[in-house]
């Protein structure tokens, strides 16, 4: 009797003809519309988000709605698809709530069934902003408003892109999430490390909202998924700052030769690359986990432990690797290691998702 034949692994992590295609199309699109120029004039204007670009990401491309089925006027696409955008949104540090709204606000509805949301998130129509701080990390504990008569009382701080949110997913203390229309609330911006993705205060004082649904749940399964793609974000910057810091090197002379000739440059390039290219991998499995639901807790958190000090680091050496042209404001390598730092502690430090993991594979410390 012939034994079982071998079992077939369904997982694959590669890039397929159609990803690619999206990212081509994101790209060129970006590279027309979103320069560097641009992102550090609209730093210094004080409305940052470049709604512009938004717009063409929504409508032109139909990108907010990857993760929404197409019954809902989405893509009806999953999580690796979202994360080739989000790879190349680091890569131009673009100023667009995509994982803000498309991903983490998309993931909360999705959890509660919210359908004429989701089509208004989708479509582009709504921005959406889940009101509970970029830094914490998924199953952590979180802020909430206390819920009174029928309306909505308190501060929430540090909530990304909750300037241009139409609407806010507020949790409330009776264990509900609630919508609230942004514009009923008190936005009060912060002073942000990551000018491209600003932190607000949000205050609701006497705010009816409407009940969605339970908020645990859709807040865990909304930051897990933001902690899971962010890592593909983290990525595009890394390989940006590691690509454009080769080609200056390259051109760069020093003692009438290049700069990346000398063995000492060859040698942090090299440790750097290998870093990166650990990182497309462990990003690549988050997104296909969540995408396919396995093992997906795992994925999350060894992406993040993963990818968040090797962008810092990328951006670190990108700066001093360009000397003295790094550390002007002109040029935009500032911009990718302000994102790489405000991205390290988003949604949970590297610290917080190894002490998760160790939980999970159930090695505690002595």
């Amino acid at each position: 009797m012939e034994g079982p034949g071998p079992v077939k692994n369904e997982r694959d992590l590669l890039y397929s003809e159609e990803e690619e295609a999206l990212r081509a199309a994101v790209r060129d699109l970006l590279t027309d519309h979103c320069d560097a120029p641009g992102v550090i004039a609209r730093t210094e204007s004080g409305t940052p988000h470049h709604l512009a670009l938004w717009k063409a990401l929504t409508d032109g491309m139909g990108l907010a709605g990857l993760l929404v089925p197409e019954e809902l006027d989405g893509q009806g696409a999953t999580h690796r698809e979202a994360a080739v955008v989000l790879e190349e949104l680091g890569r131009a540090v673009a100023p667009v709530p995509y994982l803000t709204s498309a991903v983490v606000a998309t993931e909360a509805l999705l959890a509660c069934g919210t359908d004429d949301l989701l089509r208004d998130l989708a479509t582009g129509t709504a921005i959406g902003a889940l009101a509970v701080a970029l830094n914490v990390a998924p199953g952590a504990a979180y802020r909430v408003v206390r819920h009174e008569d029928g309306l909505l009382h308190g501060e929430l701080t540090g909530i990304a892109d909750a300037a241009v949110a139409d609407v806010l997913l507020v949790p409330a203390d009776d264990g509900g999430l609630y919508a609230v229309d942004a514009t009923t609330a008190t936005v009060t911006p912060q002073t942000s490390l990551d000018l491209t993705r600003p932190l607000a205060t949000v205050t609701l004082d006497g705010v009816r909202g409407r009940l969605l649904g339970d908020a645990e749940p859709a807040v865990r399964r909304a930051l897990r998924a933001g902690a899971g793609l962010l890592a593909s974000e983290q990525f595009g910057l890394a390989e940006w700052t590691l690509t454009e810091t080769v080609r200056y090197l390259k051109e760069r002379k020093q003692f009438n030769r290049p700069v990346g000739g000398f063995q000492a440059v060859k040698h942090r390039l090299a440790q750097l690359w290998l870093e990166v290219v650990n990182t497309r991998a462990a990003a690549r499995n988050a997104a296909d986990a969540l995408a396919n639901g396995y093992d997906v807790d795992v994925a999350v958190t060894v992406a993040q432990a993963y990818a968040a000090p090797v962008a810092v680091h990328a951006a670190e050496e990108a700066l001093q690797l360009h000397g003295g042209i790094g550390m002007t404001w002109e040029h935009p390598v500032h911009l990718y290691l302000k994102r790489a730092k405000a991205d390290s502690i988003a949604y949970g430090t590297p610290g917080a998702h190894r002490e998760a993991l160790a939980a999970l594979a159930d090695l505690q410390a002595p």
